[in-house]
C-alpha cells in the first residue's frame, strides 16, 4: 500500500477545489492552478480534504497513485504559501542586475545573459549576487532556477560558478595536486 497516495490532503481555509473527471482546478489567495491527471486515479473532496484512490493494485496504477497525491499537494500549498529558491553567484566578477521583470547575468562569458521569467514567476535580485525565483507552481519555479543555473554551473576545480543556496560543491584536486603523489 502506498504511504504517501494513502494521506490525505488538508485543506487550509480560502482554499477551493473542483474536480472535472481528471481535471481539477485550485483556487487560492495566491492564484489557481489546474492540472489534469490520469483517468483512472479517483479524486474524491471530503470534510475539507482531498483524497485520491487507485482502483487496482497493478504496478501503473501503485506508481500514479503517491505521483498523484503529490502533485495535487504541491498544488495546495502553491495557492496557499508558493514557493521559493534561491541561486547564489560564487566568484570574482560574477553579479546579476534586475532590469524589469528579467535579470542579467555577468558570469565571465563574452556578452551578458539575459533571463526572462516565464508565466507565473518571480524573479527578484538580493544585492549583486543572491537571485530569488519564486511562483505557484513548484514546477515551474524548479525549472526556471535549473535554467538560470545552466548559465554557468559551478566550476568543479574552482567552484564559481551558479549554485543553489545552501548547496555543497565537492572540489576535484588540480594537475599539481596529482604530481605530488
Amino acid at each position: 500500500m502506498s504511504r504517501i497516495g494513502t494521506q490525505p490532503i488538508s485543506l487550509s481555509q480560502g482554499v477551493d477545489v473542483s474536480i472535472d473527471g481528471g481535471e481539477v482546478e485550485v483556487r487560492g489567495p495566491r492564484g489557481v492552478l489546474k492540472e489534469r491527471f490520469h483517468a483512472d486515479m479517483v479524486i474524491s473532496q471530503d470534510n475539507g480534504s482531498l483524497v485520491v484512490s487507485r482502483p487496482s493494485d497493478e504496478r501503473e496504477h501503485r506508481a500514479l497513485h503517491g505521483l498523484t497525491r503529490s502533485l495535487l499537494a504541491n498544488m495546495v500549498t502553491g495557492v496557499t504559501q508558493g514557493f521559493t529558491k534561491r541561486l547564489d553567484l560564487v566568484g570574482v566578477g560574477y553579479r546579476v542586475q534586475q532590469s524589469g521583470e528579467a535579470i542579467t547575468l555577468s558570469v565571465m562569458l563574452s556578452h551578458p545573459v539575459e533571463i526572462r521569467p516565464i508565466d507565473g514567476i518571480t524573479l527578484e535580485v538580493e544585492g549583486n549576487n543572491r537571485i530569488t525565483v519564486s511562483g505557484n507552481d513548484k514546477q515551474a519555479v524548479g525549472q526556471m532556477a535549473a535554467e538560470i543555473k545552466a548559465v554557468r554551473p559551478p566550476n568543479v576545480y574552482t567552484g564559481k560558478g551558479i549554485r543553489y543556496a545552501g548547496e555543497q560543491v565537492k572540489l576535484k584536486p588540480g594537475k599539481s595536486a596529482r604530481r605530488a603523489e
